[in-house]
């Protein structure tokens, strides 16, 4: 480690040389907590997690209260970030009065969520995949016509708690599906953190196949069984450019119990960082950053990397 408390910087070959972090902390790493975290401790959240470089940082939800609790502020928190220059701030729209409600606050960036398996899709939506993609359809054009971009999220990409393994075919036709209606980028999620480097490296090549550009494909890994990392890695050897990551390794999934936490974005900084490509994270302010939201929740950050900079004990 440098005195800068930094990893040396070591390049391999065949990586690219800068990482687009789509960070999720503030949405998909809040989702879930049981205890409702204040409007204006969000709001600092994003501002922190902006200030330390993140340029992408998703910042709510416009689902219904009653499924997301803890996003009910969404109409209050999203003009609070309105000071924010040269960040983006993708909210996700589960349906058309969700897109309503992001384009009367003038969100520039929208994500839907849908799923590449039929029980997951059930749990979730109350809707078949099919379905789910026919509802997300007029969404989707929407946005569109107004110009925005438009992120879609497949999860159970790898796994699902009630199916097993899932097949790679099955995933490449829902991303397909997704892209044909108009997706900017796809974001494949391993939601239960199931997957190992060889599985991602057979998705994604079997989507390279199929047509799917790389530059258009996300990944989103969960660290169940500690293969978040490795995982991400491989991904990158296949040429993916954009990973998503949470602060502080917050978040889970309110519909898979057996999903633990996101990657954690200061382990994702470190192992970049040290593989000498660049994110524009200053990985100081940003493991001061989880450390004082973990503050705010409560507990010590379960990122090993903000433990270890920040000293923070179990």
């Amino acid at each position: 480690m440098t005195a800068a408390g930094l990893p040396m910087a070591v390049p391999a070959q065949g990586l690219p040389p800068r990482v687009r972090i789509h960070e999720v902390g503030a949405r998909d790493g809040l989702q879930n907590e049981k205890g409702v975290v204040p409007t204006e401790i969000k709001a600092e959240f994003v501002h922190r997690l902006a200030d330390a470089g993140l340029a992408t940082i998703e910042a709510t939800s416009f689902v219904h209260p009653k499924w997301v609790p803890q996003l009910a502020d969404a109409e209050q928190l999203f003009p609070l970030l309105g000071d924010l220059q040269g960040v983006h701030l993708p909210v996700l729209v589960p349906n058309e009065r969700g897109l309503d409600r992001a384009l009367a606050l003038g969100a520039h960036r929208v994500a839907v969520f849908a799923s590449a398996t039929e029980s997951f899709a059930k749990a979730n939506l109350n809707r078949t995949v099919d379905e789910a993609l026919a509802m997300f359809d007029p969404v989707v054009s929407r946005a569109r016509e107004s110009e925005l971009h438009v992120r879609g999220y497949l999860s159970m990409c790898f796994g699902d708690p009630w199916e097993g393994p899932v097949p790679v075919a099955q995933v490449v036709r829902v991303c397909r599906a997704l892209l044909d209606m108009g997706c900017d980028e796809l974001s494949l999620g391993d939601t239960i953190g199931v997957a190992t480097p060889g599985h991602v490296g057979a998705l994604l090549t079997a989507l390279a196949e199929e047509g799917v550009p790389t530059d258009r494909v996300g990944v989103h890994f969960h660290d169940t069984y500690g293969q978040a990392l490795a995982n991400t890695l491989a991904a990158l050897q296949h040429g993916v450019t954009t990973v998503d990551a949470s602060a502080g390794g917050l978040g889970g999934c309110p519909y898979a119990k057996s999903a633990t936490g996101n990657l954690a974005t200061e382990d994702l900084v470190w192992m970049l960082q040290g593989l000498g490509i660049d994110t524009g994270v200053d990985l100081g302010r940003l493991s001061a950053t989880s450390a004082w939201m973990a503050g705010q929740l409560g507990r010590p950050s379960p990122s090993r990397t903000v433990r270890a900079l920040t000293h923070q004990e179990q």
